[in-house]
């Protein structure tokens, strides 16, 4: 059975088979999750980034951790929200979706995940919450061995609280 947690922290700090990178296009570093990541992971992650030839919104690809706690980086590119008339929907169910597929397919047990989307490229933390828990709660449904533990890493208690409940509630 998965078990789903949800901590208020920094991603790059925890220790899971795998963490999810809220990326850009490019993959090589930014600003909030992905400069966190980076930072952390040190200059082996940039220059296994740069052979992966970037990402595109919705998909994601996988690298080792480096100096990480984390064993792999899976890093998804989340959609920039345009007031929700350009499949940001579609686009941020799939970089939940994609990342599970990869972690499933590399036999990873632990995947923690932050709020994709929900920085700089101003996706609505209340539209983006029910997302990143219904994609992943449907994917356990689905593949109900693939994963033991599902780790939301949130940024503010504000969220922290918001997915808690909403997950009570539905799970």
């Amino acid at each position: 059975m998965t078990v789903f947690e949800f901590i208020k922290g920094d991603i790059s700090e925890v220790k899971a088979d795998v963490i999810v990178n809220a990326a850009n296009k490019t993959l090589l570093g930014g600003g909030g999750v992905d400069g966190a990541i980076h930072r952390r992971a040190g200059p082996g992650l940039l220059a296994e980034c740069m052979s992966l030839g970037g990402c595109a919104a919705g998909l994601a690809k996988i690298t080792g951790g480096h100096r990480l706690p984390a064993k792999f980086v899976i890093h998804t590119v989340g959609p920039v929200w345009n007031g929700g008339n350009k499949d940001e929907a579609g686009l941020l169910t799939a970089c939940y979706r994609n990342s599970l597929v990869i972690a499933k397919e590399r036999g990873l047990r632990s995947i923690a995940f932050p709020a994709i989307s929900t920085g700089v490229y101003r996706f609505p933390r209340e539209l983006a919450m029910p997302i990143a828990i219904n994609t992943t709660m449907s994917f356990v449904k689905s593949n109900p061995s693939a994963f033991d533990k599902i780790i939301f890493v949130l940024f503010s208690d504000e969220d922290l609280e918001n997915y808690k409940a909403y997950f009570s509630k539905i799970g």
